[in-house]
């Protein structure tokens, strides 16, 4: 084998082992985006029931006014 041979062949090894260090580093670089993807559809998920939240607090408290409203008309009526 000559010079050269050897030189390539400790590259070639070498560039195998860089091949295989790297590995778990690229799953966990799919794994993150992956993670990433799945952040943003929570995040979408949590504005929506924020945002239902507010609504039905809304109308929680217009139904609260209209009830008060209509026990005072009761009391009234009754005469208390």
């Amino acid at each position: 084998m000559s010079k050269l041979e050897a030189a390539v062949a400790r590259l070639e090894a070498a560039l195998d082992a860089l091949e295989r260090a790297l590995e778990p580093l690229a799953k966990s670089r799919a794994r993150l985006s992956e993670l990433m993807k799945e952040r943003e559809v929570h995040l979408a998920r949590l504005a929506e029931l924020e945002e239902e939240a507010r609504s039905l607090a809304s109308v929680n408290e217009e139904i609260g006014t209209r009830l008060d409203s209509a026990m005072d008309e009761i009391r009234m009526a009754l005469g208390r």
